[in-house]
């Protein structure tokens, strides 16, 4: 049954000497400050990186060629190759667990080499499989995506990137339709778009133009070759698995040796993922254990100051079990005024790291900092079952910093503690 004239009691002896219950509490507020605040750093940091890949498949990996590491076949080390169209058939015949697949052509142009009327901009061009945008997400800003029609026909149809839209078209200017001069070849707007992932793949989307790929191909005289390539393997299938077929099948289709490891560079999307995951499991621990250390050194700064306590409530202890107190009312009274002015220093700590938290995330999305830019530090949050760990670890530490006290105070006997002076 709560006590209310325990508890005024317990206040009472806390706000006795207020000077050196703040100092001692503020041991406290310091460390659970700072815990909040390193945690909602490191996942504001987390938030922020896994925003520059959000919008990638994460079982994705890409494929480009390289120089020959190996002699093979009558030719030379150090041999330049490339894909061919024939490699995209054979990889879908022969690996399994592949679910989508792109190639990409990417060409850069001269100065201007985007022109609509009086307005031009340089500007990367791109071509891909409609597959492409199950890999790489897009907004769709105004009309759609390319599609496996566009690329059978070779339509000459493009997507532009938002920026691509804002330099050569007016703001009230519907450019759906419209057409626009790329390399000196024209064609027609189907849609304008902005990518869901920061990180992107041959360049930034919002400056590029997409084409459909066999039209690029035709257009740019490339014949059938290209040197970069897209693909995404089944949910549940092993990525790396995916990965090695697929260098398997482009090294028997290009006369390369199969123990030629230089030939054929990748990297997959599921490995970078790894790497987050790993990193921000370390900055988990860094933050924890600091965060901890510095909270330990308030707890064991409020022991200190309730031996202190106890010492100069030697004769009041000694009188209490001289009336008949039990042992559990000295250690309660005691671990309960440590347990309070914890608690107390501890939540004003936890409240302002929040708050400050809100201010730091309200400041950044005024500012723009969430949306637009490449930012490496989103949203800064604690969840709630962080903030619940944290409450339970500081109550916790309450109860353990009044424990020491509260047995140094059960060794007092009544007779010595009267006589004391």
């Amino acid at each position: 049954m709560f006590d209310i004239d325990r508890w005024v009691e317990i206040w009472v002896t806390i706000t006795r000497n207020k000077t050196r219950s703040i100092l001692t509490g503020f041991g406290v507020f310091w460390g659970i400050l700072m815990l909040v605040i390193l945690l909602g750093s490191g996942n504001a940091f987390k938030n922020g990186v896994m925003k520059n890949v959000d919008g990638f498949s994460t079982n994705s990996a890409f494929f480009f060629s390289e120089r020959t590491g190996e002699p093979y076949k009558g030719y030379k080390k150090g041999r330049y190759w490339q894909m061919r169209n024939r490699d995209l058939e054979t990889i879908r015949q022969r690996v399994k667990g592949v679910r989508y697949l792109s190639p990409m052509i990417m060409q850069w142009g001269g100065q201007n080499n985007v022109v609509r009327g009086q307005k031009a901009g340089t500007y990367n061009v791109r071509g891909v499989y409609s597959e492409y945008f199950n890999i790489e997400t897009q907004h769709i800003l105004a009309g759609r995506l390319l599609n496996e029609i566009d690329m059978i026909e070779r339509r000459k149809v493009c997507l532009i990137g938002s920026i691509v839209r804002e330099v050569l078209f007016a703001p009230d200017e519907d450019p759906i339709g419209q057409y626009i001069r790329v390399n000196g070849i024209y064609y027609q707007v189907a849609g304008v778009i902005k990518p869901k992932p920061r990180a992107q793949i041959g360049g930034r989307t919002e400056e590029s133009v997409m084409l459909p790929f066999k039209t690029l191909q035709q257009a740019s005289n490339q014949g059938d070759k290209f040197w970069f390539l897209c693909a995404t393997a089944d949910d549940g299938y092993p990525c790396d698995k995916m990965v090695e077929d697929i260098k398997t099948v482009l090294r028997s289709q290009n006369e390369i040796s199969p123990t030629d490891e230089h030939a054929i560079s990748s990297f997959t999307i599921a490995k970078q993922f790894e790497t987050f995951d790993l990193l921000f499991t370390g900055i988990n621990i860094l933050v924890w254990l600091v965060g901890i250390g510095t909270l330990l050194a308030g707890i064991i700064g409020v022991s200190n100051i309730m031996m202190v306590t106890v010492r100069e409530r030697t004769r009041e202890i000694g009188v209490r079990r001289a009336l008949g107190a039990k042992p559990f009312d000295i250690i309660s009274q005691i671990m309960s005024e440590s347990l309070l002015l914890t608690s107390l220093a501890g939540l004003i700590g936890l409240s302002l790291g929040t708050f400050l938290l809100d201010v730091v995330n309200n400041a950044l999305m005024s500012g723009g900092s969430d949306s637009s830019n490449g930012t490496f530090f989103s949203n800064p949050e604690i969840r709630i079952g962080t903030a619940v760990a944290a409450t339970v670890i500081l109550l916790f530490s309450g109860l353990l910093a009044g424990l020491i006290p509260a047995w140094r105070a059960m060794q007092i006997k009544a007779i010595d503690a009267i006589r004391e002076e």
